[in-house]
């Protein structure tokens, strides 16, 4: 993966406007969050083959962290803490990690479902 170059991701991002797509989204501190802090929560989120159309993308940052949001028709999906990306056959992924590598957030954009 490469590290996230906001005019690039736009323009990779614009070339899924108004396209029927395939969204992958997950979020989680991971089952590791509880291991280092008995206080800590787990948490996470996980969709897999969103089918939707979006019809605005935006990708915000402060050169370290990003925010991608997809607006549809009916309202909006975003992701963030994104920093790394990289396109593998047609599908756009974009990722965040936490300072030991751990995944921490992912979303995937794709004009083909994702293999289960």
């Amino acid at each position: 993966m490469k590290p996230i170059e906001i005019n690039h991701i736009q323009g990779l991002l614009d070339q899924f406007v108004n396209k029927d797509i395939y969204i992958h989204l997950e979020t989680t501190n991971g089952a590791y969050a509880s291991h280092f802090d008995d206080k800590a929560y787990n948490v996470g989120a996980y969709i897999r083959n969103a089918n939707v159309i979006y019809e605005q993308a935006k990708i915000v940052g402060d050169g370290k962290s990003y925010r991608v949001g997809l607006k549809t028709g009916l309202g909006w999906i975003y992701a963030e803490g994104l920093s790394d990306w990289t396109m593998h056959e047609e599908q756009l992924l974009l990722a965040g990690h936490d300072r030991e590598g751990r995944l921490m957030v992912a979303l995937e954009i794709s004009e083909k479902p994702f293999h289960n």
